[in-house]
């Protein structure tokens, strides 16, 4: 907050909470014996994970559902790792970024290039933070489809819990509670033992990484790269983690630790999307046609029917359960990402430990944008299965910018200083940044080849 000339700093509620993690942080530093590390990390840990598993939300785990029932395991099993590693090697530059400048990043993209891309980077991402948010609610709403639960029901049960999460009013809190939920991302991976995979194809085609699938390349197969690629890498993860890590004040000191929270995460979330291809491609091998679950609301809980032959009651409530989990944890996380630039853009109060009174715009961002979200899917008859898809290649074509961006501010000394991006970490970064570009340009050409029926469309 801005005083006068000659007065004290006005010391917030934000302030003192993150006076007191801070505390507990300077304390384990201090501390002896061979806990201390797992101590540290544990109080460390959390931005990186739920970033991770964030990004394994409703849109990605049910493309991923709807990639293993088409395809099956072969190309798209190594094809998820290799994702998850370049979201680390992006996600890396952002915690570098926020540890040593304590500032969000769409307050220093309005900083270091002016007004004009501050506000355009932040009411980009809203946009596409926004028509992900429809589609994280129809996931809940398809989640709880599978009981039999009406479509308000899901909606408001889904917004009352995400906007309690909201408003705990403390960082550390907020922070915990959701980390809870993410790790039911974990209950992909019985659903994919239940229905028995042959665990020897699917060690081959990460060893291998076998070729493309039958019919070569074709605007379906790139639709579905396309989208794999948006359940992975989107410019909310850059925007959630550097602000989740200046509001929980990690600094310089803590990188190490910051950097093996989003390795961890990425693990994880490898790990709990390669479960989700494996579960569905049962459907594959036993050619379930799944191609008529795009035309309702509640595809996901057909996916969770279909399931059932093979992988038991059991199995699909487990899948149905999951699919909840990733919608209602990235409501809470792309919620919070939005929240956290409007307030870095417009100066205004954006801290997760500042109460509603000192932070109203903040929390007013969160809450109305998820209810305006939530009111979109009560409108019946969405093709969920499209907008999945359709959602996550958006989601594709968005990042280049945003990493050019992220990639001018870790090169520039004066922001970063000693900790200023290498040749090495440049190298990678850009391989990223050319890798999505070239992604985005094969889709364009075969989209326009397939209108003009040069290419088949599957």
């Amino acid at each position: 907050m801005q005083n006068e000339i000659g007065q004290t700093p006005e010391v917030t509620t934000e302030d003192i909470y993150r006076a007191k993690d801070r505390l507990r942080i300077r304390e384990a530093r201090a501390s002896t014996g061979l806990l201390r590390p797992l101590r540290l990390l544990f109080l460390l840990i959390g931005p990186g994970i739920l970033v991770m598993l964030g990004e394994n939300d409703g849109p990605s785990m049910i493309s991923y559902s709807a990639t293993g029932a088409t395809y099956g395991i072969g190309f798209f099993v190594p094809f998820i790792v290799l994702t998850f590693v370049m979201a680390f090697i992006v996600q890396e530059l952002t915690v570098r970024l926020a540890a040593v400048t304590h500032r969000g990043h769409a307050e220093l993209i309005f900083d270091r290039f002016g007004p004009f891309w501050g506000w355009f980077s932040m009411i980009d991402l809203a946009i596409g933070n926004f028509l992900t948010l429809v589609v994280e609610f129809i996931a809940i709403q398809a989640g709880l489809g599978y009981f039999g639960v009406s479509t308000p029901v899901a909606v408001g049960g889904g917004l009352l819990l995400t906007i309690t999460v909201m408003l705990s009013r403390r960082y550390w809190t907020w922070e915990r509670i959701t980390l809870g939920l993410a790790l039911f991302n974990c209950l992909f991976v019985p659903v994919a033992l239940l229905v028995h995979p042959d665990f020897g194809a699917v060690a081959h085609s990460l060893i291998t990484w076998s070729p493309l699938p039958a019919g070569g390349i074709n605007q379906n197969l790139l639709l579905f790269i396309m989208s794999t690629i948006g359940a992975t890498v989107t410019p909310w993860m850059l925007f959630f983690q550097q602000s989740a890590l200046k509001d929980k004040g990690l600094t310089p000191k803590d990188i190490p630790q910051a950097r093996t929270d989003t390795a961890i995460g990425a693990v994880l979330a490898a790990v709990f999307g390669i479960a989700a291809v494996t579960a569905t491609a049962v459907l594959f091998t036993h050619h379930v046609n799944t191609s008529s679950f795009s035309n309702g609301a509640f595809a996901a809980a057909q996916f969770a029917q279909a399931l059932e032959p093979y992988a038991g009651k059991v199995g699909a409530t487990l899948f149905a359960l999951a699919i909840l989990e990733a919608g209602t944890v990235a409501v809470i996380t792309i919620s919070s990402s939005t929240a956290y630039a409007f307030g870095e853009v417009t100066g205004q109060s954006h801290s997760l430990n500042s109460p509603i009174s000192e932070a109203r715009g903040f929390y007013a961002v969160m809450i109305i944008g998820a209810a305006i979200a939530g009111g979109i899917v009560i409108i019946p008859n969405a093709p969920l299965t499209l907008i999945v898809l359709v959602v996550n290649v958006i989601a594709t074509l968005a990042m280049p910018p945003a990493l050019i961006f992220l990639i001018l501010l870790v090169n520039d000394r004066k922001v970063m200083g000693e900790y200023v991006n290498g040749r090495i970490a440049n190298l990678f970064a850009i391989g990223v940044t050319v890798f999505l570009v070239l992604a985005g340009v094969a889709w364009g050409t075969v989209t326009i080849l397939t209108g003009l029926h040069i290419l088949p469309n599957s």
